[in-house]
């Protein structure tokens, strides 16, 4: 059983060994789809793959949508090349559900792929005759969060970037004026009207689309490289719009484990490659069952009926109260604090830490009594419910092979909205006690605890991708794990540090209650657990 479409003629070994494959005509939907292109995405990743292509191919499946998708792969472009080409724009969805089951699927609504590389003139081109079509109503954008910005971590604009400003849009080098380049093609093709909506799980993602794409279209109006009237375009919200969404699904890196089921089955061809630009990627995704996404519905020129496969459209506001109630307090500041004592605790699956019983209370306490007092809501999903499937259906999942280490990635971007905005609403409110925070003081102690390297045992670890660490790390460097030490001497300039924690810890009252567990934490080994105990 060969993953391509030559393999795929076998149904009947394909459906005997479990597998829902497309129940499409795929050569009229490539067609249609080439001629008439609706939706782009930019990121060829999992989440997208498993999330936005399924949901594409469920409404192919039904007959709501005649056409299928184009991805386009600007950052590694080796993942369309070995992963995407070979083997013909399929893949597998693996479905790992909390009860034990597991769906799947051959997804088929991917039916063109290409890299966003202006030096490839073949390709390139193609993208171009794309963002000229009247058809298409979608660009989307799964690419992280740091691939809007435009400057480095100290603030300074990128060499690619300062390039481009100046060079104008005819062959950009920098991803954003790449695709800032072609949707001034759609403008010179006569302002055509397109919605560009990232997907990335970031706060108010449409605007960071919205500025990056602004920046480049004012610098090439001022460098006389593109005509005025663009930045009218990309401000003409009747024309081009930035709709702010947010998504949720957890989707790992293929796991070894699926590979073993998959192979049982007798698919052929499913080793992972890893790019040279360290892209780990195979030729199916393992994800869980849970999925959201929530956009605000402002399409300038239209969009199919994708309601029906589950996404949710609304105001905003709404999206804006959904988002804060998932990043702020119902899921995002529970796996943040799970990460980090995880990783202390010697954990490597998300799952396990469910059996632990103080880790269990420490996030429950986050998110039931500490978060939901202050919890926006958004009124299309209930808090509560949400976080009770959080902690009792996603995270224990022992079927998803999630990481503590994954998770722990870049925890200093992320401290300032998962904790930083609930002690603001604690600051701002009558009836709430900032004091009355016991656990999230201890989630930041636990993260200047994991910056030292060392688990509770004494032994080293490598420490998670974080752009700060060189930064921070430093103000650790001389703690020991030995008793009656002096912290605050250490960490003190941290805590000031709002870009970090959202708030000045010592302005919110919560700096000594934070030196006071680090200093419990870094007491010696088995520090870490008989804290966790004392306060949990």
């Amino acid at each position: 059983m060969k993953l391509d479409a030559q393999g795929l003629k076998d149904k009947q070994s394909w459906e005997a060994a479990g597998y829902c494959l497309p129940a499409f005509n795929r050569e009229a939907v490539t067609a249609a789809t080439k001629e008439n292109p609706f939706w782009i995405h930019f990121g060829a990743g999992n989440i997208f793959k498993a999330f936005q292509a399924n949901v594409v191919q469920k409404l192919l499946n039904e007959g709501v949508l005649d056409r299928g998708l184009v991805v386009a792969e600007g950052f590694d472009y080796e993942i369309v090349e070995k992963m995407n080409r070979p083997h013909d724009d399929y893949n597998i969805l693996v479905t790992l559900k909390a009860d034990g089951t597991v769906d799947k699927t051959v997804i088929g609504s991917i039916v063109e792929s290409l890299v966003l590389d202006s030096e490839d003139n073949m390709q390139f081109g193609r993208l171009r005759e794309i963002f000229r079509k009247d058809s298409l109503q979608m660009c989307t954008f799964t690419i992280t969060e740091k691939g809007y910005s435009l400057v480095n971590g100290k603030g300074e604009l990128l060499p690619a970037v300062a390039a481009d400003f100046e060079a104008g849009p005819d062959k950009p080098s920098s991803y954003i004026g790449k695709v800032a380049s072609l949707l001034y093609t759609r403008y010179e093709a006569g302002e055509k009207p397109i919605a560009m909506v990232s997907n990335d799980n970031c706060s108010h993602n449409g605007d960071k689309l919205y500025n990056a794409m602004n920046a480049f279209a004012e610098k090439w109006k001022e460098n006389g490289k593109a005509a005025p009237g663009f930045v009218n375009y990309i401000n003409d919200k009747s024309k081009v719009s930035f709709p702010w969404t947010m998504i949720d699904k957890i989707t790992p890196r293929p796991d070894a484990s699926v590979e073993k089921i998959l192979k049982e089955d007798g698919v052929e061809g499913l080793e992972p490659v890893i790019t040279s630009k360290n892209t780990y990627v195979a030729p199916f995704v393992n994800a869980e069952e849970c999925e959201y996404l929530v956009i605000e519905d402002e399409f300038p020129n239209g969009r199919p009926e994708l309601e029906k496969g589950g996404l949710m459209f609304t105001t905003r506001e709404t999206v804006d109260k959904v988002e804060r109630m998932k990043v702020c307090t119902c899921l995002n500041p529970l796996h943040t604090a799970l990460a980090i004592y995880g990783c202390l605790l010697g954990y490597t699956k998300i799952s396990d830490e469910m059996k632990d019983t103080e880790l269990v209370g420490l996030v429950e306490t986050i998110g039931y009594v500490e978060g939901l007092p202050v919890v926006t809501d958004p009124g299309i999903l209930n808090p509560k419910e949400f976080i009770d499937t959080v902690l009792k259906v996603r995270v224990p999942n022992p079927f998803m092979p999630d990481t503590p280490q994954r998770i722990a990635t870049d925890t200093s971007q992320k401290l300032a909205i998962r904790f930083g905005e609930t002690i603001k609403a604690y600051q701002a409110s009558l009836n709430l006690d900032v004091d009355d925070l016991k656990l999230i003081p201890l989630v930041f102690a636990g993260w200047l605890r994991y910056l030292m390297g060392v688990d509770d045992t004494g032994k080293a670890f490598e420490l998670s991708p974080d752009p700060l660490v060189d930064t921070i790390r430093p103000y650790v460097a001389d703690l020991e794990l030995k008793e009656g030490q002096d912290v605050e001497s250490k960490v003190g300039p941290v805590l000031k540090m709002k870009s970090i924690f959202g708030v000045d810890l010592y302005e919110a009252g919560l700096a000594e209650k934070v030196c006071g567990y680090l200093q419990e934490l870094t007491a010696g080994s088995g520090a870490v657990r008989a804290t966790l105990k004392k306060y949990v």
